[in-house]
């Protein structure tokens, strides 16, 4: 059995999809993502990085998609969730039906495994505990929900990596109180909203990922 690995977890969920129609619905998932894809594509070329280092598994909700990081980037979960962001309001004007995303950023233990295919897939309380995070009241649109341990290495990140503190601080990073709320298990759970007021991709520091993957 692999060990399980700790890393950041970006979630992406579709808002009010179930209301669309089956056209739609499959429309706006497939433009989603390409669209990502080729906007994360982009982005790695300034940091010459292959997808499949930058971005370790994709899972599909239904109404959206996981995507997990390699581990080398535990931080930057958010950032990469501020990039979602900017790039869905594009995304607001081609489709007059399409009313958002909601992005939610956790670090927590993910699990590989095969499944019946033979493709790569995950699983862990690390998703499930993502997934938490998006049943906070009051959410608002281009926003990122992060959760507290998701934060805390938000800063880690920042320390090391002084030029996106930098630029981060240019674009104004924003961040609400410590929102406290329990999950539809009664857990408890706390993170923040957090958001730029000049917003923009924010393309991956240039690391070495073999040290770990």
């Amino acid at each position: 059995m692999t060990k399980a690995l700790v890393t950041d977890i970006v979630l992406i969920d579709i808002i009010n999809f179930s209301q669309l129609t089956s056209a739609q619905q499959l429309e706006i998932v497939v433009f989603l993502t390409k669209s990502f894809k080729k906007m994360i594509e982009k982005m790695l070329l300034n940091s010459n990085t292959p997808l499949s280092k930058f971005i370790i598994g994709y899972v599909s909700t239904g109404d959206g998609f996981y995507c997990i990081l390699n581990p080398r980037l535990k931080g930057f979960g958010p950032i990469l969730g501020l990039s979602f962001n900017d790039f869905s309001e594009y995304i607001s004007k081609k489709y007059n039906y399409f009313e958002g995303i909601r992005i939610a950023a956790h670090t927590g233990e993910v699990n590989e495994f095969k499944d019946i295919l033979g493709s790569k897939n995950f699983i862990g309380d690390g998703l499930n505990d993502c997934a938490r995070y998006l049943e906070i009241k009051g959410f608002t649109i281009s926003t990122v929900m992060v959760s507290d341990i998701a934060y805390a290495n938000l800063k880690k990140f920042l320390t090391l990596h002084k030029d996106f503190n930098t630029l981060l601080t240019k674009r104004e990073l924003k961040k609400s109180t410590l929102q406290h709320f329990k999950d539809k298990h009664g857990n408890e759970k706390q993170g923040c909203l957090i958001w730029l007021r000049k917003p923009g991709i924010i393309n991956p520091p240039n690391i070495n990922y073999n040290s770990i993957i």
